[in-house]
Formats: C-alpha cells, structure tokens, sequence
C-alpha cells in the first residue's frame, strides 16, 4: 500500500463478481452490468460481451512495493480538474482498494453513461466534474452514505471479515479501463495518477480484445515468479439484471 495516513478504514471487499455486482448496482450502476470471474485469459469467448471494465487483484510484496516507489519517484501527482475526462481517484480509505476498482470502473468509459440518475454515483460524478483528485478523494471520505453501503457489501461473501479494519492486507485491486479515445488506462489509487500503457483498441473493440488481454498478462508476469494467487473480474454487459 502507500504512504498515506489514513484517516479512515473500511474492512476489506472480498474478490467475488457477486460481491462486486451487488456493491455497483446499490452505488447506481445499471443492473444491466455484472461483474464475472476470468479463469484463463486464453478462454474469454464463452464471456459475454462487451466487457466494459477489467478488475485485477493481486498478492503485494515487498519487490512490488520498492518498483511502485521507483516508477512513481519521477512522476507528478496527477492534479487535473475531472470534469468530463478520465476519472482518476486516489485511495485514501485505507484497505478500500475493491471499492476504488469499482470507482475506477464505474466513471469512466462506457460505464459512467450507464450510471442511473438520482444515484449515489450520479452525485459523485456530479460533484466530481470541478474538482481536482484530491479534493474528490476527501468527498468520497466523508460520505457517510458510501460507507454505510460499503460496509453492508463487505459483510457478505464466503470469507472471513477481518475484525479490525486497520488490519493491512496482502492483496491489491487495479481497474483497467477503456476511454472515449479507445486507450487502456491502469487505475490504481496507490499510485502518483492513472497509467497509460500505451496502447489503443479499435473503436469496435471491447476490454476483453487481444490487446488488453495482453497488456494484463503483462501485469500478471511482471509478479509471477513470486505468487500465483491472482484474480481477473470483468465488468460485462447482459441482457437482464441478477436483481441486486
């Protein structure tokens, strides 16, 4: 995680698509998006289509922490007004990595036009459009509505819920995300801003193409060596809600 001293602490959100869906729709997602489990990034066509959204999770370490540190030493702080643009927040909730996954997800791209009006998120994004990241991330820390919300979805699925909120975890969530000018950018609210890596899709192209296939079993291999207990979600679009 980062240097950041927290002033809040959510439990942590379990890597489970029900979880994750359940969470998006009471922040005001259309029911029409669900997230869904990747078992094997050479087996997506049984998938369905389009995928807006990728969601991965992955073991920290101290290898990873020391090569975050080094690739963010010469980077500004990413400080631009969100408005209209690509929604970077950073994390200053601490263990609410999933939450900010589903932030990162859920305000840009082709999601933030599915966001329903009214909602939690609508507000968010609203008050979102003449602020800087920083200032986004305190409205987020003090809305009492979020955290209500959250704290319901981290009570559910089939793990045990850490007692102690402050308790530091071994895993990490990033969002990848597709923008209206078909770039993929890495979400990560531990880090100085948003990632481009560099590459573009076709218009016609979804998250689930070949090329950002690739550029997530690039993440995947960079940490490998090490551990194997990865997680891939995809926020798709279906034809009917699961009804959360």
């Amino acid at each position: 995680m980062n240097d950041v001293q927290y002033q809040k602490h959510f439990i942590p959100l379990e890597s489970n698509p029900e979880v994750f869906t359940k969470l998006s729709h009471k922040l005001g997602v259309a029911e029409s998006l669900r997230f869904v489990d990747i078992w094997a990034l050479d087996e997506v066509e049984h998938l369905p289509r389009p995928a807006l959204a990728l969601v991965l999770v992955f073991p920290t370490s101290a290898e990873y922490e020391q090569r975050k540190s080094a690739e963010d030493a010469g980077r500004q702080e990413y400080t631009k007004i969100l408005g209209d643009g690509l929604t970077w927040l950073p994390q200053t909730i601490n263990n609410a990595c999933g939450l900010y996954a589903i932030l990162h997800a859920a305000c840009n791209g082709d999601v933030r036009l599915s966001i329903r009006p009214k909602s939690l998120l609508a507000g968010f994004i609203d008050a979102f459009q003449t602020r800087q990241p920083r200032d986004c991330a305190k409205f987020l820390e003090d809305s009492t509505d979020l955290e209500t919300i959250y704290k319901e979805a981290a009570m559910q699925g089939d793990s045990s819920v850490p007692m102690d909120a402050q308790e530091e975890v071994d895993f990490h969530y990033v969002c990848f995300v597709k923008t209206k000018h078909s770039c993929i950018f890495e979400m990560d609210g531990d880090r100085k801003g948003p990632i481009d890596k560099g590459v573009k899709l076709k218009p016609e192209d979804d998250m689930l193409s070949a090329v950002s296939i690739a550029v997530v079993k690039e993440c995947i291999e960079r940490e490998s060596s090490r551990n194997l207990n990865f997680s891939l979600m995809a926020l798709v679009e279906t034809k009917s809600s699961d009804g959360a």
